[in-house]
């Protein structure tokens, strides 16, 4: 019977410890061609399997590059932060040191051919300084020069030379430039 009984209670103690496994969260990389455009990439991966079910990490990340010759830039966490629901649970959990990403911009591979040109003897000098473009393409407004260097006056054929490319207008490290050169010939 329940009269038999005294009973007293002790109150014991629930305790939750934050997490001591650390969550590092990584920037993403990225690299392009040169396109005029700032390259950003808001991406990031973190340690996988130590969040509650339930908890939902998002992280900020920031970093921005154009020019190649701005070299490779930090892609960095600057912020983060864990939910559960609406509720903030960031606390709860212990975050190890960050791992930034890195942005870079390749340069557009151009490639120049120098004219070709013939004509019958005269006794006179065939030059031709002309160019084109026969493989990639500027970018936007940019725009360059190039030395094409070839003479022949006597009958044969000789190489027109194309050289040293110049952007003029936009900025150099931007653009990777092979030649092709091209053939005067003077037909008897």
């Amino acid at each position: 019977a329940q009269d038999n009984y005294s009973f007293t209670y002790v109150d014991g103690t629930l305790t939750i410890r934050k997490n001591a496994n650390e969550i590092v969260i990584t920037a993403a990389s990225d690299s392009k061609v040169y396109d005029g455009t700032a390259l950003t990439n808001n991406g990031y991966t973190y340690t996988e399997g130590i969040l509650a079910d339930g908890d939902v990490l998002t992280a900020v990340v920031e970093g921005t590059v154009t020019n190649v010759s701005e070299g490779s830039v930090a892609n960095v966490v600057t912020g983060y932060k864990v939910m559960r629901g609406t509720t903030d649970v960031t606390d709860r959990y212990t975050f190890g040191e960050n791992i930034d990403g890195i942005l870079n911009i390749k340069p557009v591979k151009i490639e120049i051919t120098a004219a070709s040109d013939s004509k019958e003897y005269d006794g006179t000098p065939l030059t031709n300084d002309e160019w084109n473009i026969t493989d990639g393409k500027l970018v936007g407004e940019d725009a360059i020069t190039v030395t094409v260097s070839g003479s022949i006056t006597d009958p044969g054929s000789t190489e027109n030379v194309a050289s040293d490319a110049k952007v003029v207008v936009g900025a150099q490290d931007n653009y990777s430039f092979t030649y092709v050169d091209g053939t005067l010939t003077i037909r008897k």
